[in-house]
């Protein structure tokens, strides 16, 4: 089922990776809700956190609506140091270890430097998304910013803003397959083995090159499943966010040998 890569010469002692089916990442989201099944309260009690920090986010730009959808798809690009417990948590119930949520939220400083190495370039990837965001939007819509519901119609399904989309996602899409390639093993790598930013991030993309298909299906699940949270007015996230960032763990332990 499992092939290992053979480890290239590299300037970075990274470890072999693994060779994985198309559909290996439905593996994981099963495992992902195992998890949660196992320690449901803790797990829920991060989703329904970053639950109310989604509505919070909506109530305050309602009014601004134009950097929201810039808020919330830069929420993706910081998700994976934000779940840093959630892997925690995983790494636990693996362990055979009784489930200790203050123990995995401190679980980061154990590597502290590299994780918040990591999570500084995230945030400033978010920052940088922003500003590119906004700057799109400057150029191709015109007219007064409507509310968000409004907003969202005006812009999505009018046809008059092709330009616009093409742009925003053009642009999104490139910035966010950077941060996937880097991140999708790289936070949980660090917070399971004293290893430095760089050897997780080679480690990461490695992952994604001898995974081109498997990788692009675990993608194109994250986006369903946060555009599904997303669209219930962040309600979702009380379930999608744990999911994911224990199928993270799962995904992190299956292709890293």
């Amino acid at each position: 089922m499992d092939n290992t890569v053979e480890r290239s010469p590299s300037s970075f002692d990274t470890p072999n990776v693994r060779k994985v089916g198309a559909t290996r990442p439905f593996f994981w989201l099963r495992l992902g809700l195992s998890d949660i099944a196992r320690m449901p309260v803790a797990s829920l009690s991060y989703g329904v956190g970053f639950a109310v920090i989604g509505g919070i986010i909506l109530s305050l730009g309602w009014g601004a609506s134009h950097i929201v959808p810039a808020l919330t798809t830069g929420f993706m690009l910081v998700a994976p140091f934000l779940a840093i417990m959630l892997y925690a948590l995983s790494r636990q119930i693996e362990l055979g270890e009784e489930v200790n949520s203050v123990e995995a939220f401190h679980s980061w400083r154990k590597n502290s430097g590299s994780v918040s190495l990591f999570g500084l370039m995230l945030a400033l990837t978010l920052i940088m998304w922003e500003r590119v965001a906004a700057i799109i939007f400057a150029l191709f819509y015109g007219g007064d910013v409507p509310d968000l519901r409004n907003f969202l119609a005006d812009v999505l399904f009018s046809g008059r803003y092709n330009e616009l989309l093409i742009a925003y996602f053009g642009v999104g899409g490139i910035v966010a397959a950077v941060v996937f390639a880097l991140s999708v093993v790289s936070l949980p790598m660090m917070l399971d083995r004293d290893v430095d930013i760089a050897t997780a991030m080679v480690t990461s993309v490695k992952c994604v090159i001898h995974n081109p298909v498997p990788m692009l299906v675990w993608a194109v699940t994250i986006v369903v499943l946060m555009a599904i949270a997303f669209g219930t007015w962040m309600i979702g996230l009380v379930l999608v966010f744990p999911w994911l960032g224990h199928a993270t763990w799962h995904a992190y332990r299956d292709l890293v040998d």
